[in-house]
């Protein structure tokens, strides 16, 4: 799982003709998929046309000859659309380029430190959240050119792009409309007619023949970006600041993770579909460098995508040869056939992206989280809000808090601290968590006696609790017994807590005995020399050692 080595060089030992003519027919129609989502996805992101399949080309190449997974299709995705369009924006093509470059240091960095698996740490809410915003981002930037409201300048901020769409939406040209309507209805349906052929792309070959043939007054590819480029692109390196890399290092750290988590994703759900494993570490350092790459040769982020991996596996791809076999046939595409991407509709593109948006929404599981506990419902709709209404980078940053902030506090509440007097003279029986009448039988003389029992993860987030329980100690207290059978980890906050304690206890002449310490817990004690501010011999297994020692302490002590 942790094996820094790529795929490619692991499957080539058992690799067959027959595997590699699978390969090439699927990678063939993947990039046949690839070819419209990689234009539409470029648009949107604020780029020409050109720079989606630049990203296909050199990006996708990259992820499969370098990357952990089998059959992981790297390439242009939604997901960054937002962030990509949004950096483009204040910062310029040069300001994505640096960004992306970052980004794909620090996605490298995280392979090499093998943080890979990491990533499924990040609460799920966030993740719905945050690809549900985006969704309905996509969705809202793709009103204008489906319904050709021929706005000159659509706002970049949710509600005020909305507002300027119903004050616009008088001048709905119905070509346009109808031609946006009809590609729409034809990626939906087309798949009960050939599922090998996508839809998209007869969608877009339908919408360019009617348009040219009717002569139809519909804005397209070609009246808004003017003649594309079919030349190779020449790698570009950006100009380098300080400045620069402070203010990117934001919209980096989000294209850093947006790609980590897409990646490892689309990873995750390919190994169940063909029964394997991929290396996560190896996946991030291949995306890492993908990223650069992709920039370097004039595209945009590139990530693992996975509408094109399942169907990578569903066509009979098994190893990294049709992933890099899609990206030639893009560069053939690319080549020999660029300048009649001119005569797509726009609006045919919006139809396009209406389904990547729906697709991305993830309606249902945003349905079924809304029936989680508040907490979670709170996380996923601050990060669906925040998204859609301020920006990405916002969106996650404050999802992160919530969920940690949030975590704390459940982990608070799971960890406990139990007071029990052991003579139980001012014990009633409803105090939980304790055998009363067993318990008396045991110990039914033993005044002056306390015990805190500490149950859960000793953490700063509990460590508080500790501290009003010594706090809250009866003046006539000799003996203070530990139990921290239910300990599973100690941190440095409630180490802190554990010493100033024994220092009050010192004070005050309570003898502390700690009881059922586990070896981690212990270890930890004994780093921070705690240890010996209790002594090794007040260490017990169980209780009744504990209370053996009382006893023998007690009774020299009276024989003297």
């Amino acid at each position: 799982m942790s094996m820094l080595k790529p795929k490619l060089f692991s499957v080539m030992k058992t690799y067959t003709k027959e595997q590699f003519f699978k390969d090439v027919i699927s990678g063939i129609i993947v990039a046949i998929i690839a070819l419209p989502l990689s234009i539409a996805l470029a648009i949107a992101s604020g780029v020409s046309p050109e720079r989606g399949l630049y990203t296909a080309i050199i990006g996708g190449f990259l992820v499969s000859f370098l990357g952990g997974s089998r059959v992981q299709i790297g390439g242009p995705t939604g997901a960054f659309m937002v962030v990509v369009f949004g950096v483009i924006s204040e910062f310029g093509y040069e300001g994505l380029v640096l960004a992306t470059m970052m980004a794909g240091v620090f996605m490298i960095i995280l392979g090499l430190l093998k943080i890979g698996s990491m990533i499924k740490f990040i609460p799920y809410p966030i993740i719905t959240g945050f690809t549900s915003g985006i969704a309905l981002v996509i969705f809202s930037s793709q009103i204008n050119d489906f319904f050709g409201l021929n706005i000159a300048n659509v706002p970049s901020d949710f509600f005020e792009k909305w507002m300027s769409y119903f004050e616009n939406f008088r001048n709905v040209d119905l070509a346009t409309l109808g031609i946006g309507l009809l590609s729409l209805l034809i990626i939906i349906y087309w798949p009960k007619v050939n599922k090998k052929i996508p839809g998209t792309l007869i969608a877009l070959i339908v919408g360019s023949v009617l348009v040219a043939l009717f002569n139809l007054d519909v804005a397209t590819v070609g009246s808004k970006f003017g003649e594309l480029s079919s030349a190779i692109p020449i790698p570009h390196f950006p100009n380098i600041t300080f400045d620069q890399i402070q203010l990117l290092i934001g919209p980096a750290l989000v294209i850093a993770f947006l790609g980590s988590v897409e990646s490892l994703l689309s990873a995750v759900v390919s190994d169940g579909m063909i029964g394997s494993r991929h290396r996560s570490n190896m996946e991030l350092v291949a995306q890492g460098t993908a990223n650069i790459g992709s920039v370097l040769f004039g595209g945009i982020p590139v990530t693992g995508a996975l509408a094109r991996t399942v169907a990578n596996i569903k066509n009979g791809g098994r190893t990294p040869i049709a992933g890099m076999v899609h990206s030639v046939t893009l560069l053939i595409i690319l080549v020999s056939l660029m300048p009649l991407v001119k005569n797509v509709p726009l609006t045919s593109l919006a139809a396009v992206l209406f389904v990547i948006a729906y697709n991305m929404s993830e309606w249902r599981e945003f349905k079924r989280l809304m029936k989680s506990p508040k907490s979670d419902i709170f996380v996923l709709l601050i990060t669906f809000i925040l998204t859609v209404a301020i920006d990405l980078v916002v969106a996650i940053e404050v999802g992160m808090f919530l969920s940690l902030f949030l975590f704390m506090k459940r982990m608070s509440e799971v960890s406990d601290i139990s007071v029990k007097n052991l003579d139980f003279t001012e014990e009633t029986e409803s105090d939980a968590n304790f055998n009363f009448k067993e318990e008396n039988q045991k110990y039914p003389t033993l005044k002056g006696v306390h015990m805190y029992q500490i149950n859960g993860p000793f953490f700063f987030g509990a460590a508080y609790k500790y501290v009003e329980a010594i706090n809250s100690l009866d003046p006539q207290t000799e003996y203070l017994i530990i139990g921290m059978k239910h300990v599973p980890a100690i941190d440095a906050t409630a180490l802190h807590s554990f010493t100033s304690s024994l220092k009050i206890c010192k004070d005050r002449n309570i003898t502390v005995l700690i009881t059922g310490i586990r070896p981690e817990p212990l270890s930890a004690l004994k780093k921070s020399q705690i240890n010996l501010l209790v002594g090794d011999d007040k260490f017990f297994v169980t209780i009744e050692e504990a209370v053996a020692y009382i006893k023998i302490n007690r009774a020299r002590h009276q024989s003297i």
